[in-house]
């Protein structure tokens, strides 16, 4: 994989957050972990399928909007409060962009 291993602390994160019971006390860095390694899987999916963004900021949006999705999806299925929400996406967002800022 590009940005995370299997073997990285995201993917570890993303193990963790997933198989965690209903309502599980879960912190907004290890969803934030769990999102970037999500995001980045689906973004490399994306570049194979329809090619490389034409700029940082466009791939930025993607991994922002991809990293998104899934902390939505995993704060209404935990039932985690906003905040952890917003500061979940926050700290996502901070990974991707650093992970990405490679690549251009």
């Amino acid at each position: 994989m590009g940005w995370f291993d299997d073997d990285s602390n995201q993917s570890a994160a993303y193990d963790q957050v997933v198989n965690a019971p209903h309502k599980a006390e879960l912190s907004h860095e290890l969803i934030a972990a769990a999102a970037s390694y999500e995001a980045a899987k689906a973004y490399e999916k994306h570049v194979e399928e329809n090619g490389k963004p034409d700029s940082h900021a466009k791939a930025k949006e993607i991994l922002a909007g991809l990293s998104g999705a899934f902390i939505d999806r995993i704060v209404e299925t935990k039932g985690l409060d906003f905040v952890d929400r917003e500061k979940a996406k926050h700290h996502a967002k901070e990974q991707l962009y650093d992970a990405s800022a490679s690549d251009y």
